[in-house]
């Protein structure tokens, strides 16, 4: 691990630019966001100055003014439009009356937390072809505070220092090697003065790690790497010659070498009196395991760490303490960057300092949070890959769902989105649950033969991400879609089950937010926000929103009134990748982004929804070769499926490309996916990545597809 002079020091050494260390930066100055603060988050009820509202991050308020008595009586106070309708999963922060959040695209808003009168906006200018190298949208989590300052990661992976009152650029910088794709679109941590930031994009081909920058000037002060570079050595860190160890093969190195995976892009938290960072990792670089980490015998060896595991360590040197994998080898995009919780409570007999997590591999971890010891891990949704977990931790594999050593297909639950994504979870004390908003959706998985990484455009997973698709028959597809299920779960992490469950009609619901009213508040793909009994799941309130809800609530009070407060926007990898056209009861077609503020009392309403475009089904006839349309079904699964949903059904948040007038067009169509036309909307060039051919190919498959469905319409399939 790479040490660094720490910028504290190095604002010292310029005493003549900066004056003393203190005048510098002083964070308590001015009513400033300090250490101090931040570990007293949970009794501030008035504000909400960090992501999960405390270092802890339950998401708990203890405001009680709107309750399981009143809550019914709850009402829109004021709404505001954002500018950009991508998906929307920003924890807004609420600080002496004033609420800032972020939006997609990286953008930053401030308002009068009681009136929302816009006090000031920032848009950092993300490149627009940058989204190609987001796996799953161009969202954006949140923010930090520290003094007076708020931090903002953006999705080109810079982290900048604004000022509070003004939004002024306090100061940048870059903490990736943005000719590769990284992205950034978790929220920032704060602890002792340090700016911890990670990073996504393991799905691409890149190494992860988590940073720590200077709050005063974003100086460098260490990086934690996640998985080995594959030329360890005795001087190398001692965490990371112990990784090595769990990897085979030659592929972490050289120009050809894949990264690792491994990012964090999103969990963290802390314990101050044990002085211990928690951060969650993401998966391996490529998912398929026979590709990262081979064995002599060609299939999938090692369990590769620290992929997929929740680590520990001391935020002043990023020192590494201890680690537990929760998907040893994994090899599904079984990440364990969801959020990690922190609390105290009696388990057999014994007060426990416990950290739990729900990760995407369906079983809810509770683990000792000061050593690292497994104390349980039981299911919370439908799993097939693994029957349970042993007493020394590790999961009983159904070996028919590795297909890393196998090499055959297989429906594995969960999929890759898991059965618990990246939406918040919280924790009501009181009634010692954790609320998870889960879901079950299932995934085949199919080797990609002769699969080699791109660099340049390539979604480097190792798998026929094709190999799922449907077939042109709409009423099995409905059956399938039929199958997708939401949830909210209330999980007693004692007794290792739930102890009441709501059905929601479909996946990818809400963040959550549990208060000492006894409410648990959550929105919903459906379009709705929704408040329930926190000890028994009954619903007790209700708002239409017009849009889906994968955005997490938070709640504060401005001159003794309670608000909550949510950002709506339909987005991210479920709604990139889902059937648009099969789920109208399941999830919104369309992505309105609002925030909405209610108080008690208020009578507020929201204007029309907008109308919706009906674009017909009306595509040029299907003329190409079979052996054209496989070439285009084969690179549409690997360069467009991820945004563009697979099988070209058409995503709910992107366009559906069916539908696209550039399909009777070849010229059209090479303009933007060979001359990148529409670049600076996202939609970059793929000229380093396929040949003119190939991408006309894309557009044939896309034509047959856009007739079979039109066909199946016509005849009321």
């Amino acid at each position: 691990m790479k040490k660094f002079a720490t910028a504290a020091l190095a604002a010292c050494l310029l005493p003549l630019a900066l004056g003393s260390c203190e005048e510098a930066f002083d964070p308590a100055a001015n009513g400033g966001i300090d250490g101090a603060r931040l570990l007293n988050a949970q009794a501030d009820g008035a504000n909400w100055i960090s992501y999960g509202r405390n270092y802890e991050e339950q998401r708990f308020s203890p405001l009680a003014q709107i309750s399981t008595e009143n809550v019914g009586e709850l009402g829109l106070e004021w709404s505001a439009d954002m500018d950009t309708a991508r998906g929307q999963e920003t924890t807004p922060l609420v600080m002496d009356g004033k609420m800032y959040i972020t939006t997609a695209w990286s953008k930053v808003k401030a308002y009068d937390a009681a009136t929302g009168e816009p006090l000031w906006s920032y848009d950092p200018e993300v490149p627009g072809e940058t989204a190609v190298k987001a796996c799953c949208d161009v969202v954006n989590r949140g923010l930090a505070a520290w003094g007076d300052r708020l931090f903002l990661g953006t999705l080109d992976g810079r982290l900048i220092a604004l000022d509070r009152d003004t939004g002024e650029v306090e100061w940048e910088t870059v903490t990736v090697d943005q000719s590769k794709s990284y992205t950034v679109t978790g929220a920032p941590r704060v602890i002792d003065g340090k700016v911890i930031i990670g990073n996504g994009g393991a799905e691409f081909g890149v190494r992860g790690y988590v940073a720590a920058y200077d709050a005063a000037n974003g100086e460098e002060v260490w990086r934690f790497y996640t998985v080995p570079d594959g030329t360890e050595d005795e001087n190398s860190d001692a965490y990371l010659q112990d990784a090595a160890k769990t990897w085979s093969g030659d592929t972490l190195t050289g120009e050809d070498g894949i990264g690792g995976g491994g990012t964090v892009w999103d969990a963290m938290a802390y314990d101050a009196e044990l002085d211990m960072m928690y951060i969650g990792v993401g998966n391996g670089s490529p998912w398929n395991r026979a590709y990262r980490s081979p064995g002599e015998d060609g299939t999938g060896e090692g369990d590769n760490l620290y992929l997929s595991s929740i680590v520990a360590i001391r935020p002043s040197t990023g020192e590494y303490v201890w680690h537990y994998q929760t998907t040893p080898g994994e090899t599904w995009d079984f990440t364990a960057t969801q959020h990690i919780m922190l609390a105290d409570m009696e388990i057999d007999g014994r007060e426990r300092q416990v950290l739990m997590q729900a990760p995407k591999n369906g079983f809810f971890y509770v683990i000792d949070r000061a050593t690292g010891e497994f104390i349980s891990g039981n299911p919370y949704v439908t799993v097939n890959w693994a029957t349970g977990i042993d007493e020394n931790g590790r999961p009983i594999e159904n070996p028919e769902t590795r297909i890393d050593k196998t090499g055959q297909p297989a429906m594995v639950t969960p999929g890759a989105l898991g059965g618990h994504n990246w939406h918040p979870m919280a924790y009501h004390p009181g009634e010692n649950l954790v609320y998870i908003p889960a879901f079950e959706a299932g995934m085949v998985y199919a080797p990609e033969a002769d699969w080699k990484p791109d660099r340049a455009r390539g979604f480097n997973v190792g798998f026929n991400l094709g190999a799922g698709d449907l077939p042109p028959d709409l009423g099995f597809r409905k059956e399938v879609a039929g199958t997708l299920r939401g949830m909210l779960v209330a999980w007693d992490p004692v007794a290792k089950k739930p102890r009441w469950t709501v059905e929601h009609p479909g996946p990818w619901n809400g963040g959550l937010l549990a208060t000492a009213g006894g409410l648990v508040f959550q929105g919903t793909a459906g379009s709705d926000f929704k408040a329930f009994n926190a000890a028994d799941g009954s619903e007790l309130w209700s708002f239409a929103a017009q849009t889906g809800i994968v955005a997490p609530p938070v709640t504060y009070t401005v001159d003794g009134e309670q608000y909550v407060a949510v950002l709506a926007g339909w987005g991210g990898a479920y709604a990139l990748s889902v059937d648009g056209s099969l789920i109208k009861d399941k999830a919104p077609v369309r992505n309105v982004s609002r925030l909405l503020v209610f108080k008690l009392g208020a009578e507020g309403e929201l204007p029309p929804p907008p109308a919706l475009a009906d674009i017909p089904l009306d595509p040029p006839p299907s003329r190409a070769t079979p052996e054209v349309i496989a070439l285009g079904a084969e690179k549409y699964a690997r360069y467009c499926a991820v945004c563009h949903a697979p099988g070209a059904v058409g995503s709910t948040v992107l366009p559906d490309l069916r539908r696209s007038g550039t399909l009777g067009n070849k010229a059209s169509w090479m303009a933007v996916v060979h001359d990148g036309l529409l670049k600076d909307n996202g939609m970059a060039s793929f000229a380093e990545s396929l040949s003119k051919d190939e991408m006309d190919a894309i557009r044939e498959y896309v034509i047959k597809r856009a007739n079979e469905d039109k066909a199946m319409e016509n005849d009321g399939s």
